[in-house]
Formats: C-alpha cells, sequence, structure tokens
C-alpha cells in the first residue's frame, strides 16, 4: 500500500469523521439521541478527549482535568506525528499492506479526535441546552486545546434485565455495548485490531537468508 492511496484513506476517514462531528454539534443538543433500530442510537455527548466517552477525572484526581486536559492534548499531538512518521517510513520499506493500513487508520483516527480537542472551543458554543453555533459571535466555548471530543454512534446491542440465573448479577439492569463512540474511534480501534489479529502478516519475519 503505497503512501498515496494512505493519504487518500486517511482524507476520507477524516471527512467522514468531521463531518458526522460538525452535523451532529450543530442539529443536536447536549443528550439529544435518535434511535434508529432498537440496537443502535445517535446519542450526542461530548468528552474531554479520552477514547469511547471516557472521561479525564476517572483516572487523574492529582491534577485539575483542564490541565490535565491540555497535557492529554499535547500528548497526543506529539503521539500524531510519531506515528505520521511510521506511516512514512513503512510505507518507505515497502512493509506490508496490513501494517500499514493499519497504521493509516490508526493516524485517521487519532487526528480526528485531535481536531476536536485543539480547534472546537473555540470554533463551536456550547451545546448545553442549545444547538451550537459554527464560529460564534461572542467566541467559542473554551481556549485553544481545550476542546471536547464529540461523539455519537451508540449501541445498545442488549439493554434490559439480565436472567436470574446468572450469578453476582442476575436480575439487574443491564446494557451492552454502554460507550458511546465517533468515526475516529472506531478507526483506531480497528487499527490497533488488525495489529493484534493479523500479528504475523503486519510484523513478519525476515527470512534467515535476509538475516544472514
Amino acid at each position: 500500500m503505497s503512501l498515496k492511496k494512505s493519504i487518500i484513506l486517511i482524507v476520507i476517514i477524516l471527512l467522514i469523521d468531521q463531518i458526522s462531528k460538525i452535523y451532529i454539534k450543530t442539529h443536536f443538543k447536549l443528550q439529544d439521541n435518535i434511535e434508529v433500530f432498537s440496537w443502535f442510537k445517535i446519542f450526542f455527548i461530548e468528552n474531554d478527549g479520552m477514547a469511547w466517552g471516557t472521561k479525564i477525572s476517572d483516572f487523574t484526581s492529582f491534577i485539575s482535568d483542564r490541565t490535565a486536559k491540555v497535557i492529554l492534548t499535547l500528548f497526543r499531538v506529539v503521539a500524531i506525528f510519531g506515528i505520521g512518521y511510521w506511516l512514512y517510513t513503512a510505507t518507505k520499506n515497502k512493509d506490508s499492506k496490513i501494517l500499514i493500513l493499519a497504521i493509516a487508520l490508526i493516524f485517521a483516527g487519532a487526528l480526528g479526535n485531535i481536531i476536536d480537542s485543539v480547534f472546537y472551543g473555540v470554533l463551536f458554543d456550547g451545546s448545553r441546552n442549545q444547538v451550537a453555533t459554527f464560529l460564534p459571535e461572542g467566541g467559542g466555548y473554551d481556549s485553544l486545546l481545550h476542546g471536547k471530543v464529540v461523539d455519537m454512534l451508540h449501541l445498545p446491542l442488549y439493554n434490559d434485565y439480565l436472567p436470574d440465573w446468572i450469578p453476582f448479577y442476575g436480575g439487574e439492569f443491564f446494557t451492552f455495548f454502554e460507550p458511546v463512540f465517533n468515526v475516529a474511534d472506531v478507526a483506531i480501534s480497528v487499527g490497533f485490531v488488525m495489529l493484534i489479529v493479523f500479528n504475523k502478516k503486519a510484523f513478519p519475519r525476515k527470512s534467515k537468508e535476509e538475516n544472514s
């Protein structure tokens, strides 16, 4: 897979990701949801930049959320350059197509969420109790690097009470799959799964002749 094809794939994923986020941001209020199927909902939430709707506060108690947010965003900006270099060297060395595809997916997903984290705070006003406006006259809801990531895909594949015969949790209400996510999260997850499932194809061992 060439660098050119990788870039085209990245651009396509970014367009789908950002168009879906901008549409949700400018047409939905926070917590608004639409049931497409019983197992699939469009459910608008925002998070501080963690994957799959996770909150920074779930992992940091020793520093403020705003400080943690900046640190996380800067770390991801640095990481995206590392992933980009990895993609460049992989295509230059003509590594396996699976490896290049996986890196391209991870790069596109990471970049998609970084755009939210870096710019959305200044590009949109708040979504709580209102539909956000793009480039509002009064300015955005926060400063640069303090944007929130837009999530909207919800797959409650099971949303009911568990059978009584299940140990410990029988009779309790249970939702599977509960996290709300976006297209960028999907791209990152698919990329990592590919590296794990197709590890031997992604990282083929050199033959004895090449090593000798």
